[in-house]
């Protein structure tokens, strides 16, 4: 049987560029968006303040004044919060959440409790997180400073190379910056009013992966998307980024 004649081309390597010239072109252009992207990412994180509506200071002053209104009793706390909220800010301004029965167990960093969503948008959140059980994990790394105003109970945080114990109580506030990680825990009874200010949407998968990675939690999935997605949608409709 007579065997099969060679092209006597060499085969070419995989992956190899046929035409130099378009490979070189493919590149540019591929480094041109990133640098384009890069540039905008820049700006827009330049002058993401101007979309802010609440501050840290305002937030722990309401909470430690609905600490000193409801000692210990966060059954009244809340109520009091959404109530001076609401007051406080306009609705043509930002959208905010009343309802208090929308909770939602959340896990995230190996902790776990339950949260309630007063407000959501590109740039802020606001929530109400907490358990009775007590819980501990990891505080995750974000794109967003966090602010943690303690309501009832305590809450400690470990920050290395530090080892002394952080303690926060009621009325006080941990704060979280970006970039930064701590671990912290949760006493049996400890709520607190979290805020978040930066880029809030590159906080998500810290906030929902243990769904997918262990907790097969689809319910509480479904209802904190619902409830996020929710209230984006309000405030953006607002002109609220």
């Amino acid at each position: 049987m007579p065997s099969k004649k060679s092209s006597g081309k060499p085969a070419q390597a995989a992956g190899a560029c046929a035409n130099p010239a378009s490979c070189l072109m493919k590149w540019a252009t591929r480094a041109v968006i990133a640098f384009v992207v890069y540039l905008t990412c820049s700006f827009l994180d330049r002058i993401k303040d101007r979309w802010y509506v609440f501050t840290p200071e305002s937030l722990h002053e309401l909470a430690q004044a609905a600490v000193r209104a409801h000692p210990g009793d966060i059954n009244s706390i809340i109520p009091y919060i959404v109530s001076n909220l609401t007051t406080e800010y306009p609705s043509s301004v930002i959208a905010l959440n009343p309802n208090s029965s929308e909770w939602v167990l959340n896990n995230a960093g190996g902790a776990m409790g339950g949260m309630y969503i007063i407000h959501a948008s590109i740039t802020e959140y606001l929530i109400i997180f907490g358990t009775p059980l007590g819980t501990e994990g990891h505080t995750g790394m974000h794109t967003a400073d966090d602010y943690f105003n303690i309501l009832v109970g305590e809450q400690w945080a470990f920050d290395p190379p530090k080892l002394e114990m952080e303690v926060y109580r009621p009325g006080e506030v941990h704060h979280l910056p970006r970039g930064h990680v701590k671990q912290y825990k949760m006493h049996e009874g400890c709520f607190a009013l979290e805020y978040a200010r930066g880029w809030i949407p590159l906080m998500l998968p810290f906030g929902l992966a243990d769904v997918f990675s262990s907790t097969l939690d689809y319910w509480s999935f479904y209802h904190t998307v619902r409830i996020t997605a929710r209230e984006n949608i309000r405030n953006l409709l607002i002109g609220k980024i």
